[in-house]
């Protein structure tokens, strides 16, 4: 059904990269951030000035993560170390906190000035799903989870949302843990081995496996397919759309990704 195994019966979706096109809104945001807490230290220090990345370090550090998870693994890629401070920094705050604060106000910015763009081949697959019978339910990093979707306006074709405040609230641990995709299951009323995860993210894609969800499907937006596969993803598409035309999915893997480190791989 819908390119799923027969057993599963919930579907459960990443917001940014999956459903929206806000994750290179959100690349974007990362990049001028860094990129000028960088520059600054650089200056302050005469170092070279090593700009972020937005290929690799995104896709590595920040991507799919809460926002000062991201924060804490890119600035350790680079030997820095902030004190944490705390949610309610302000954005010129030298802190994880601060840091992180500083990239939503950039983010909130872009979002007001460019609007939300969705993809619509994930709006069919989401509408194919409610009609299907399936449960639906968007599990997100970010804090801004329910703005987007709303301007986004798919919001009649879900039934629950676990998002950046959602995880905060309830003191869950951010991907690659499974903890947020648990919840959203918990939410839905399936078990986890019921229901499919679809992930661009690494990050995301590993927290579906060490769940032991039924089934996780990877999105490559980027061109990280193979990454995507050894993170634990059962199937890799380039569009959901491109799953309404599957008619035998493959089998899914039963093995356990391991987590990625902070070392290794937004909110």
């Amino acid at each position: 059904m819908l390119g799923l195994p027969a057993h599963v019966s919930a579907c459960l979706f990443d917001l940014d990269g999956v459903l929206t096109q806000t994750a290179r809104v959100h690349n974007a945001a990362w990049k001028q951030t860094f990129d000028e807490f960088l520059q600054q230290r650089a200056t302050l220090s005469g170092e070279p000035f090593q700009p972020f990345d937005p290929g690799p370090d995104y896709n590595r550090y920040v991507d799919g993560r809460p926002r000062a998870d991201g924060v804490r693994a890119f600035l350790a890629s680079r030997g820095i170390v902030l004190p944490e401070g705390s949610p309610d920094d302000p954005p010129d705050a030298d802190t994880v906190n601060g840091v992180g604060n500083r990239k939503n106000v950039l983010l909130l910015d872009q979002l007001r000035t460019s609007g939300v763009e969705v993809y619509p081949g994930s709006v069919r697959y989401l509408e194919a799903a409610r009609a299907a019978g399936l449960r639906r339910a968007v599990v997100t990093a970010s804090a801004n989870g329910r703005e987007v979707i709303a301007a986004a306006g798919f919001e009649p074709l879900l039934e629950a949302r676990v998002d950046g405040l959602v995880t905060r609230a309830q003191g869950l641990r951010g991907k690659p843990h499974p903890d947020t995709f648990l919840a959203g299951a918990r939410l839905l009323g399936v078990d986890p081995t019921r229901a499919a995860v679809f992930e661009d993210a690494l990050s995301g894609v590993a927290a579906g496996r060490a769940g032991g969800f039924g089934y996780v499907v990877g999105v490559d937006r980027v061109g990280q397919a193979d990454e995507l596969r050894a993170h634990g993803a059962d199937i890799v598409v380039t569009d959901l759309a491109d799953l309404l035309d599957v008619a035998d999915p493959p089998a899914p893997t039963r093995t356990t990704a391991a987590l990625p480190t902070g070392e290794r791989g937004s909110a």
